[in-house]
């Protein structure tokens, strides 16, 4: 698989003023998650910003996986982060929190290498925490020292925010030594690459997840698919073609756990795609200010326009009300109680708004905005990226729709809402 290894392109023509630092006061997050946020906003600016602009722009097929940034974090010990001392982890008090500002902080230079982290570790990782020891020690610690690439694979060609066991294709019936695993995922993050992929499936009336290495005979993966945006994020589909399994393969102790195990391990990733949107929010905020504060037209800066003025201190609040609520979920999640609905809450929210601030900063920018590189000098353009990475937000790991359905449910109750 070819790698998007090439010579780092600086991100920007030149970075912007983090406006965060002197507009959010941080009430709510423990010290040591403030102290993973400095430490990996370094982390981001050395390992993953040079590689920004080439990745944002890389074809899925021919570029391939992002391997030197991915084996930089890994030796940073990024991994380590969300997960205890006994696979390896930092073994932090707040967890969820603490990844959650990682995602931020990854987003805020490239929204592939967050998603990346997400599979990694927010989905894959965070699933095999379900697992029983021996599985934890085989596959989670690799995770955490990034040796191994790990994938979660839920969605179907006809499955995707539905995961009723009537609505799943992916089938493991009872073998003489095991289980026979037939179906198809799609849109699996990082299955190009992945050495295994925590795989949702129907056995009998139920759902089960399964540890799937993708070496075994009857596994293909798919070609990445082509992509507006995250195209250092590949996916590809997943196919099962009488895969044989043993039950040590099942993920916890027993069979039927998949659909509390699938839904538990989603709402981390529902929280880490809200703070990936905020850490887009910010970029696009960060470059639209500067832009307009240092741009000129008719004899004074744009941003002596009222109109420039008022939208970005109603974006400014709504950065501040966005990165509140993924934290407040994070942070439920991290006291052993439900994150909803603030983690339904803070994705839909955060998503919309990296949305709408990427449109934002584009128009603020105008042709520098539009532009994926300068032709007169090969600079990348400053936010174009922003603009197509930001959407699969408000898609994937729930749709915002279904997160809106989520909190409707918190309000009126099952009984109405269904």
């Amino acid at each position: 698989m070819p790698t998007t290894d090439s010579s780092p392109t600086p991100l920007s023509p030149l970075a912007p003023i983090r406006q965060a630092d002197r507009l959010y006061r941080e009430l709510l997050a423990p010290e040591e998650v403030q102290a993973v946020r400095a430490r990996m906003r370094a982390i981001a600016e050395k390992t993953v910003a040079p590689h920004a602009a080439s990745i944002a722009t890389a074809d899925e097929r021919t570029d391939g996986f992002p391997v030197a940034v991915f084996d930089a974090l890994a030796a940073e010990g990024a991994y380590a982060i969300p997960f205890p001392a006994e696979v390896g982890g930092e073994g932090l008090s707040h967890p969820a929190a603490a990844s959650a500002v990682v995602m931020e902080e990854l987003a805020y230079v490239s929204s592939s290498i967050a998603a990346v982290f997400d599979a990694q570790c927010m989905l894959a990782g965070n699933a095999l925490l379900l697992g029983t020891d021996a599985q934890r020690q085989r596959w989670l610690r690799r995770i955490v020292d990034g040796s191994v690439v790990g994938a979660f694979a839920t969605t179907e060609p006809d499955a995707s925010s539905d995961l009723a066991p009537q609505t799943l294709r992916t089938v493991a019936t009872r073998s003489a030594t095991g289980w026979l695993l037939n179906g198809r995922k799609r849109w699996i993050s990082n299955a190009p690459v992945a050495d295994f992929a925590v795989t949702l499936a129907r056995t009998g009336e139920r759902l089960s997840m399964f540890i799937v290495d993708l070496t075994l005979p009857g596994v293909r993966v798919g070609i990445p698919d082509r992509k507006m945006g995250n195209r250092g994020q590949l996916t590809a589909d997943i196919e099962f073609d009488d895969v044989e399994l043993g039950d040590h393969e099942i993920l916890g102790e027993a069979e039927g756990q998949g659909l509390r195990q699938a839904l538990g391990t989603l709402t981390h990733g529902r929280i880490a795609i809200a703070a990936a949107g905020v850490g887009m929010a910010q970029a696009a905020f960060d470059h639209a200010v500067a832009h307009l504060s240092t741009r000129h037209a008719f004899g004074k800066p744009i941003a002596a326009n009222q109109h420039w003025q008022f939208l970005l201190a109603e974006r400014a609040t709504e950065i501040e009300n966005a990165r509140s609520l993924y934290t407040k979920a994070a942070l439920r999640l991290d006291s052993g109680t439900t994150a909803e609905p603030e983690a339904a809450m803070a994705k839909w929210y955060a998503t919309r708004l990296s949305v709408d601030l990427a449109r934002d900063a584009v128009q603020a920018l105008g042709g520098l905005g539009f532009a994926s590189e300068i032709g007169a000098d090969g600079r990348p353009g400053p936010v174009e990226a922003i603009y197509r990475d930001s959407k699969v937000g408000e898609i994937y790991e729930g749709s915002n729709e279904i997160q809106k359905w989520m909190i409707a449910r918190q309000i009126f109750g099952r009984g109405i809402t269904g």
